[in-house]
């Protein structure tokens, strides 16, 4: 327990009504979730605000109210606390409450469109297997060594990572690898963590449905660097563009990793096939696991990350080169004599870099057939594009449902088809249920064709109407390989 002037140690506040002193037993943004004793701090968020639920917080329970506006109504036995911006007090105010968790770990944040699951899954199985505590947040889940927490966000509020914060120091944790969205950068709730290592990939189209356009979204990654101390390190893609924008103003150590230039760390492809990569990383030449010319910058964000956070290249490489991809990224799936692959890839960009490598990869005659969809609610304009990418770069395309939400998923396919002209139409079939979709490129495949089904990667379920329904890409195609 502590009290609202503990959490609120460094925030400019103003008390309303009540005392200070008082204690509270958690902290609550979710009115639903009070309890007695708690503190309902009312946040003004993109779908709703936070303060028209402030009476009901304290039927529910709460003891205590911290929030932005204040109304005339009179309250007895309630302590009313008032910051000029709740939402971006939220990460200090969480931060006090957990004893500032993150100042007890070395925590390294990755940015970026595509890459950031990758990096960080590769990362923390590193550690784990050189017998390292870690923690992981990522868009897969949520990890304290061995222990699993199911998570539906990127970067969780600012409450809940600091709690897990807590837990992973509870746990001994030295390391803790996390994902940083675009949407946490400007939401505040990474606001309050100390990054001792910043990682960046690569930035492409993705999140303009929430993001005004590219140059906003772009502004809001560089935050993630101008924020670091001078004894923080960061880590850059220098062959994306962007990689130069984000440094211009950080007070980090730099640390930069390219393909085409040399750096400080360059990497050099030797070979690569369906089995992984034959990479040159500075001096060292090793074999991964790891599947696609695009994880190559991956490969190199890890080693040059590791590197940075106290580990001898020699010691982990060995490591590095037994470690399988994240789940759902470019995920090999099938029998002796029939596959496909299963990719996350949601954006334009991510697609063209996975059936490129799939392309580069694939023997003389054999052809590709994907199946993919675009997401509900959410960035309209990048849909064209998916199905023009996937289209040129595959043999046959199957445009199917994604994650509809609560829009039509014909309407999605049918905004997907804009980005088609006459020529490439000829190889495209339409059939909205994913399930029927994925079972005609599987029907349509000879056994040394390769198949790519996008989108979804690692989920286990599709979003209906706000109902998530079980569905997994991986096990439809093995249910599918059996009846064939």
């Amino acid at each position: 327990m502590k009290t609202l002037k503990e959490i609120l140690e460094g925030v400019n506040f103003k008390l309303i009504n009540g005392s200070d002193d008082a204690t509270i037993n958690q902290l609550q943004i979710d009115s639903r979730k009070v309890q007695k004793g708690d503190c309902f701090i009312a946040i003004k968020g993109t779908a709703s605000d936070g303060h028209l639920f402030i009476e009901k917080a304290i039927q529910a329970g709460a003891t205590s109210i911290i929030c932005s506006d204040v109304t005339d109504q009179k309250y007895e036995k309630l302590n009313l606390i008032q910051v000029k911006n709740t939402r971006d007090k939220l990460a200090d105010i969480a931060a006090n409450f957990y004893e500032k968790p993150s100042t007890q770990l070395k925590v390294w944040g990755v940015t970026g469109t595509n890459g950031k699951t990758t990096s960080s899954v590769l990362l923390f199985k590193l550690f784990r297997r050189l017998g390292l505590n870690v923690g992981l947040i990522s868009t897969i889940d949520i990890r304290i060594n061995e222990e699993i927490i199911p998570t539906q966000l990127t970067t969780p509020d600012a409450i809940t990572l600091q709690s897990i914060f807590a837990k992973m120091v509870d746990a001994q944790c030295d390391y803790v690898f996390m994902e940083v969205s675009s949407h946490a950068l400007d939401q505040g709730r990474v606001n309050a963590i100390h990054f001792d290592v910043a990682a960046f990939t690569n930035i492409s189209h993705d999140h303009l449905d929430y993001h005004k356009d590219m140059k906003e979204y772009i502004r809001v990654k560089k935050m993630f660097f101008d924020r670091l101390d001078k004894n923080a390190i960061a880590i850059i893609n220098v062959d994306d563009k962007n990689g130069k924008v984000m440094i211009e103003n950080s007070q980090a150590n730099i640390k930069r990793y390219s393909l085409r230039t040399m750096v400080d760390y360059k990497g050099k492809i030797m070979s690569q096939s369906f089995l992984g990569l034959h990479m040159k990383i500075n001096e060292i030449e090793a074999y991964f696991k790891i599947v696609g010319a695009y994880n190559a910058y991956n490969l190199l964000n890890v080693v040059a990350s590791a590197e940075a956070l106290g580990l001898e290249v020699e010691e982990f490489m060995p490591e590095l080169s037994a470690i399988d991809s994240a789940d759902g990224r470019l995920e090999r799936v099938g029998t002796a004599t029939r596959s496909a692959f299963v990719d996350y890839a949601h954006t334009p960009d991510a697609l063209i870099n996975v059936l490129e490598t799939l392309g580069q990869m694939k023997k003389k005659g054999e052809k590709i057939i994907t199946v993919v969809g675009a997401g509900g609610d959410r960035d309209k304009s990048k849909r064209p594009k998916m199905a023009k990418a996937a289209a040129r770069l595959s043999d046959h395309v199957i445009l199917t449902s994604d994650n509809p939400r609560t829009e039509d998923p014909e309407q999605i396919i049918r905004d997907m088809e804009a980005g088609l002209d006459s020529e490439l139409s000829t190889k495209v079939l339409k059939i909205t249920n994913r399930k029927e979709a994925i079972k005609t490129a599987c029907m349509l495949a000879r056994p040394q064709d390769v198949i790519l089904v996008a989108g979804k990667g690692h989920e286990k379920y599709q979003d209906i109407n706000g109902v998530k329904m079980p569905f997994d890409d991986k096990e439809i195609l093995k249910e599918i390989f059996k009846e064939l």
